[in-house]
């Protein structure tokens, strides 16, 4: 690995390219913040598959260009005179110190949990009026769901047992299918939505990520599928004249590769 020294000119590095780039580029040069932003989810979401496939290669890739990005938006912060890379670094040190007084402080704390729920007292103290405003709104729903059970439960807010939160899902499906019987749209939609909360919920107790358990199960079905069609391609059958049960022979194939 390399030294702090290593580290430091390798950071000093990119923050020279960035400002070449941003000089010399045509392209880095007509970027801004907004501009930027949707690139920015997209390297996160890479980030993501490549922690999910457990790809150390292409994580490393993928950190790099995340941090492209936050050392692009501080060298755009800097052109106005707003913020540059060392306020975006003191900003986020000044926070950890504050957010760990057990380790910067004289708090003790008993382990994890306590943590997490001097973090969301903190929160509350540096003039946040509701622990769900560190939830951002455009995360998606499954994320939001899970980020607003896990911040909630920091102030206390949160079953005790696991069975509690299994008899309110067994609860919320009964619920649903009495809605599906009954055929009302809006309530069906409103009660499938109460069924997907309640099972966020119990992924959390079961302390199973819900997002990266769906993601898996996407991965494993396309996978499966796509063996399916490799196989319906070699008896040059297209699927759409493949019955279920020829289907389902390859199908329970790919489920034993």
């Amino acid at each position: 690995m390399n030294t702090r020294q290593q580290q430091l000119e390798a950071f000093n590095r990119l923050l020279d390219i960035m400002d070449d780039l941003r000089e010399k580029c045509p392209w880095d040069k007509k970027q801004t913040l907004e501009s930027l932003r949707h690139l920015t989810i997209e390297e996160t979401y890479e980030l993501g598959d490549a922690i999910l496939d457990n790809d150390l290669v292409e994580i490393k890739k993928e950190l790099g260009d995340l941090l492209l990005h936050i050392v692009f938006y501080a060298k755009i912060g800097s052109e106005t005179n707003d913020f540059d890379i060392a306020d975006v670094a003191n900003s986020i040190c000044d926070k950890l110190i504050d957010r760990h007084p057990h380790i910067y402080g004289d708090v003790v704390v008993a382990d994890e949990e306590e943590v997490k729920q001097n973090w969301e007292k903190l929160k509350l103290k540096e003039g946040k009026k509701s622990v769900l405003e560190g939830v951002p709104k455009s995360l998606p729903a499954l994320v939001k769901a899970s980020r607003i059970q896990d911040k909630v439960k920091g102030v206390g807010f949160d079953w005790e047992e696991p069975h509690q939160v299994w008899d309110k899902v067994q609860e919320e499906l009964q619920e649903l299918q009495v809605e599906v019987q009954a055929g009302n749209q809006d309530k069906i939609e409103a009660e499938f939505g109460d069924v997907l909360f309640s099972m966020i919920n119990y992924a959390r107790f079961l302390k199973v990520n819900p997002e990266d358990a769906l993601e898996r199960t996407n991965k494993k079905f396309i996978k499966r599928f796509q063996y399916l069609e490799s196989k319906a391609s070699e008896l040059g059958k297209p699927l759409a004249d493949m019955t279920l049960a020829e289907m389902d022979v390859f199908w329970e194939e790919a489920k034993r590769l």
